[in-house]
């Protein structure tokens, strides 16, 4: 269960929406790769996966290449928020 008192992607800080944002146009990725194509510095991403995590957008998996990291990438509520967002857009035209 969440503990995320309600939060939805539009109350998280900037960081947690480019590292979001990083997910959804590369697919899944490492912590260090998500480091190196966001230019947010290691701790920065920490903090705002566990945000993402904390409110169910965002997975976290073994990365069997690399067992010391993890793979993050979207949850199927993730996507939804990208689908929601991209049809809330398109209505008000």
């Amino acid at each position: 269960m969440p503990d995320s008192d309600g939060e939805t992607l539009t109350d998280l800080p900037p960081s947690a929406k480019l590292v979001y944002k990083v997910l959804e146009y590369n697919g899944a990725m490492t912590q260090k790769s998500i480091v190196e194509e966001s230019m947010l510095s290691a701790r920065t991403v920490r903090y705002a996966l566990e945000r993402l995590e904390d409110i169910e957008i965002v997975s976290e998996d073994v990365y069997f290449a690399d067992a010391r990291q993890n793979l993050y990438e979207l949850t199927d509520t993730g996507k939804a928020a990208v689908d929601g967002a991209g049809e809330a857009a398109a209505s008000d035209d």
